[in-house]
């Protein structure tokens, strides 16, 4: 078999995960794994509140994600990544270059999660809500053109709660991959949510993510596509990734072996 990347995975610091680098590059080297990559959920700085503090790392563990992953880059076969899932946040802007600079990241990932509601940040598999969603579409369109990510992660999370795909749907949809292929930004296939329970809607059980028809979509342009595991447990982190391939396959896909940041 041949090896595979996976440039998509939790660790234990995010509190919702499972094991520690070493872990998952032990389980990865049973694997057939061409490279491996971090992201664990970014910190964000003291005096930033509303930043869900219960799934991400602090500031203060930075240094130990850092030094998690050196040990686990001593005992791998193969390259290791390190990088941060980060939500966009136009008032952090700056922050995101501390990342890369003060913190050592090799790579970000836009995984945009949330859709900023006043002083709120709501959680978009919540929402249906039809005037939300453009604006999630609008805020996750301002991050990706940011220039701080090396690729969009889920792009089509929105799907698992909005489920149907409708006139909306499909604009959004199309505004985020217009917005991909103009900005040359790889997008993921995420196997995570192929293993979550499936919604039932209109055209029949779909996936909450990937989406079918999304995929479908994407498959008629030139946009960049990755294909990984979003693994949470060392066990998924080359079986996930597989489900995210065998999933583009579907839809004549060819994922990227290596994204931009291999090989800066």
């Amino acid at each position: 078999m041949k090896p595979i990347s996976n440039f998509h995975t939790h660790t234990e610091l995010c509190h919702h995960a499972q094991g520690r680098p070493v872990d998952y590059v032990s389980q990865a080297m049973q694997e057939e794994c061409a490279a491996l990559g971090f992201s664990d959920h970014c910190p964000y700085p003291d005096d930033f509140f509303d930043c869900w503090p219960e799934i991400r790392m602090t500031e203060k563990e930075a240094s130990l994600y850092r030094s998690w992953i050196e040990e686990a880059r001593e005992i791998s076969s193969f390259p290791v990544f390190m990088g941060y899932e980060c939500e966009w946040e136009p008032s952090y802007g700056g922050w995101y270059d501390e990342l890369r600079d003060r913190f050592h990241a090799d790579y970000l990932v836009l995984g945009s999660h949330w859709v900023t509601d006043g002083a709120s940040h709501v959680y978009i598999p919540d929402v249906e809500s039809p005037s939300l969603l453009n604006r999630y579409i609008d805020q996750t369109i301002e991050g990706m053109r940011s220039g701080c990510f090396d690729f969009l992660a889920h792009p089509d999370l929105f799907m698992a709660g909005y489920k149907e795909w409708d006139e909306q749907s499909k604009a959004c949809s199309r505004a985020i991959l217009d917005a991909a292929v103009d900005l040359d930004l790889p997008i993921e296939v995420n196997g995570l949510g192929i293993t979550r329970l499936p919604n039932n809607t209109k055209h029949g059980m779909r996936y909450p993510y990937p989406f079918v028809e999304f995929w479908e979509m994407a498959s008629l342009t030139n946009v960049r596509v990755v294909c990984n595991s979003d693994a949470h447990n060392p066990q998924d982190v080359i079986l996930n990734a597989w489900k995210a391939r065998d999933f583009a396959g579907r839809f004549g896909i060819m994922p990227l072996e290596q994204p931009d940041f291999c090989t800066r």
